[in-house]
């Protein structure tokens, strides 16, 4: 079997050019009722991932045509959603997108689709600050889905059913309506859970280490690291009840009220160049797709090998520069990169995009000089440095983002960054770390460095565009 892998470049992501935001009218969506479903988990580690894949991959191996999601502020994940599948996969996460974003994001992706499949996040019920808020029960209830429990029963059994009804119980608003027991240990194994079952098991997947994919600091590797899907679509097939699932999922209600999707598109007129390839990965689609429905041309290149393309502004975003310090160091459109900011272009950088804006970063590998936009050394650390959501507001109208707007986002890295005693900030944080103790948003000219992964808001991107205008008028 093929997997699909349509707008996907050679680096094994998505290509810009294929995302795109499919417009709804009203009518169109306010009966909108896609099957879906979610595929949740007692906790993180339980397998949730490679279901969702496996699940994904059968599905399409039936001819359906499915589109991913991902609850969560992640950017690995979809990345084997969307070369599974051959649709991109959105994120759906309640705190920075909202309830409505949600709605919104739910409503307009599913459009064409046969069947949806929501991969979750953590435990079901993990939330933020230990509530119920963004979390994949917390989606489950606003897009009225129904929930697939993934249970990894290695070392219990009879017990497996206390954990389950637990679960389907803590929430009467969130359907639990199956599980699949993971990593399975044996006949008799699967013959001692079975004696207990309450709810529909719609899969029993044996324990096989082959199955898992490979981890580092960050997280999974990408999908372009790992072609291996063939083997657990294989396993769901054979262990799965397939037919069960897509009857689970065609119990989903339509969301009510689903929010109208107001057609905002303009003609392109500024462009964007967005760094695309081994190094920099870590993009949420709908940012890419506000700045396109804004009027901006988005530009792929890799700062690792290309030249710096004649765009009007820069966005880099997050990845895995500590994995490529020596050929950073040598890139022709970091190079170039200083005498474009010099000139007053725009460039907006966050996580690995900020490491690579300071004057050097140091790895395992050694210390290789970076861009030199901001006043600033980044060192990488053995010890994750934070990890979570973070939100604050612009203090700083000296950049080119608007003083007082709300900036909502996530933060994860094993790096830290020394800033010089001058150094200025645009953004204060009230929840989370940033830079510098809740000092985040790095800015000289107008050149802005953070560790927050940012939600674009419409204030964000209107800015960053403005800026970006400005620039190609000068």
């Amino acid at each position: 079997m093929r997997i699909s892998r349509a707008g996907i470049n050679r680096y094994g992501v998505s290509t810009l050019s294929s995302w795109s935001i499919p417009k709804l009218t009203v009518e169109s969506i306010s009966n909108l009722a896609v099957p879906t479903v979610i595929i949740g988990g007692t906790h993180s580690g339980c397998g949730k991932t490679t279901i969702a894949r496996g699940v994904m991959g059968a599905l399409i191996e039936r001819g359906l045509v499915v589109q991913p999601f991902k609850i969560g502020p992640d950017f690995i994940d979809p990345t084997h959603h969307t070369a599974i599948c051959g649709r991109q996969s959105f994120t759906l996460d309640p705190f920075m997108m909202g309830e409505q974003g949600v709605l919104r994001a739910y409503c307009t992706a599913t459009d064409g689709a046969d069947i949806a499949v929501i991969e979750g996040v953590m435990g079901l019920f993990d939330g933020l600050d230990g509530s119920m808020n963004a979390s994949s029960a917390h989606v489950a209830r606003i897009i009225r889905a129904p929930v697939v429990l993934v249970a990894d029963v290695a070392g219990m059994a009879g017990s497996v059913h206390a954990l389950i009804s637990g679960y389907r119980h803590f929430d009467p608003t969130i359907k639990v309506a199956g599980v699949i027991f993971n990593r399975v240990g044996s006949a008799r194994h699967r013959q001692l859970i079975t004696r207990g079952l309450a709810l529909p098991a719609l899969g029993w997947v044996p324990r096989d280490p082959r199955l898992a994919l490979k981890s580092r600091h960050l997280g999974l590797h990408m999908a372009s690291e790992t072609s291996e899907t063939h083997g657990v679509i294989e396993v769901i097939n054979a262990n799965c009840d397939l037919d069960a699932i897509i009857s689970t999922a065609k119990t989903a209600k339509a969301p009510s009220p689903c929010p109208h999707i107001p057609d905002t598109s303009c003609e392109s007129d500024v462009k964007i160049g967005v760094a695309r390839d081994e190094a920099f990965c870590f993009y949420y689609l709908e940012n890419l797709a506000q700045l396109t429905r804004a009027g901006a041309r988005l530009v792929p290149f890799s700062l690792l090998k290309d030249p710096l393309p004649q765009v009007d502004g820069i966005y880099l975003g997050g990845g895995y520069p500590e994995l490529h310090g020596k050929a950073l160091s040598k890139s022709p459109a970091l190079s170039a990169l200083r005498t474009a900011s010099a000139e007053g272009m725009p460039v907006y950088g966050e996580c690995g995009g900020l490491l690579s804006l300071g004057e050097s970063l140091t790895t395992d590998e050694g210390t290789f000089p970076m861009a030199g936009l901001l006043p600033c050394v980044a060192e990488m650390t053995s010890r994750v440095q934070a990890l979570g959501y973070t939100e604050g507001t612009v203090t700083n109208n000296s950049s080119f983002l608007p003083s007082g707007s709300l900036i909502k986002g996530h933060e994860f890295h094993y790096s830290r960054v020394d800033c010089s005693r001058d150094a200025r900030f645009t953004i204060r944080l009230t929840r989370g770390s940033g830079i510098d103790t809740g000092n985040e948003g790095l800015i000289e000219g107008n050149t802005i460095g953070t560790y927050t992964h940012a939600w674009f808001s419409t204030d964000f991107v209107i800015s960053f565009l403005s800026a970006a205008r400005a620039y190609q008028r000068s």
